[in-house]
């Protein structure tokens, strides 16, 4: 059962929090469908946008409509009780997400108390940045108290070879348990072809060393692209990074059931 392990749904209908600086337009459970059907996908995990700020709601609907085969990586802060995190975990979120770039709700410096609050239920940070920045965070990182999870082959801007010093960062993290998406490359390098061979070359390393730790996802719809790569193409990079049968079922099958409780 494939798992896309990072998407987003938008809903004008929802009111977009007055920080946030990406409003897409709307993308609908059932445009999604069509996507999952397009690529063999089985499951799904939803991730909060900045459009929504610290409000879930647009993606919990989404959670509880689509059932038990989704889970969902939300927003919170350090005003999250308890409470509130027991009832997410029941409905099936399973990580709470960081934003570090332009119009995330949460920083850095909420970062700590809200893994320790998340950690008794099992859930995970998720944190995107410019990957540059990783190294001057590792120790940081390194002390948390749950799973750490980084978005979009670390998300460096611009990309990097997998020799540098700055995807050493993310390798250390990596060594240390951390899981990351092979996802997006185009949030690090822009390219007409849509191809993204340096960035690639560090998935190549990244599934070279940690397999076990790989997650791949989607991003879609893409949010602020405005050329992203199509199904087709994201089916063949898909493919690329994860060349044989058992990395694929490593990847897309295993490793998400298990880091997210289906």
């Amino acid at each position: 059962m494939i798992c896309d392990t990072h998407m987003h749904f938008y809903d004008s209908s929802y009111p977009a929090d007055p920080r946030s600086v990406l409003r897409p337009p709307d993308a609908t459970l059932a445009d999604y469908r069509a996507v999952q059907e397009a690529l063999d996908l089985e499951r799904v995990v939803i991730v909060q946008p900045t459009t929504y700020g610290l409000d879930n709601r647009c993606q919990l609907d989404a959670l509880a409509a689509i059932g038990d085969s989704a889970r969902a990586v939300v927003v919170i802060d350090t005003n999250a009780s308890s409470e509130l995190i027991r009832s997410m975990t029941a409905l099936g979120a399973r990580g709470a997400r960081f934003h570090m770039l332009p119009g995330g709700a949460v920083g850095w410096e909420q970062l700590d108390a809200v893994a320790a609050a998340i950690a008794p239920s099992g859930w995970h940070i998720q944190l995107q940045l410019d990957g540059h920045e990783l190294a001057a965070r590792l120790d940081q990182l390194l002390a948390l108290p749950c799973p750490l999870v980084i978005d979009h082959v670390g998300r460096f801007m611009p990309p990097v070879t997998p020799d540098s010093t700055a995807f050493a960062a993310l390798l250390r993290l990596v060594d240390a348990g951390a899981h990351v998406k092979l996802s997006a490359p185009y949030e690090s390098a822009t390219d007409a072809t849509h191809r993204y061979d340096l960035v690639g070359e560090c998935v190549d390393e990244l599934v070279r060393r940690a397999p076990d730790r790989m997650l791949w996802a989607t991003n879609w719809p893409h949010p602020g692209q405005a050329d992203p790569p199509d199904l087709g193409t994201i089916a063949e990079l898909r493919d690329r990074w994860l060349p044989t049968d058992g990395l694929r079922q490593q990847v897309l099958v295993d490793n998400p059931q298990k880091l997210y409780d289906f």
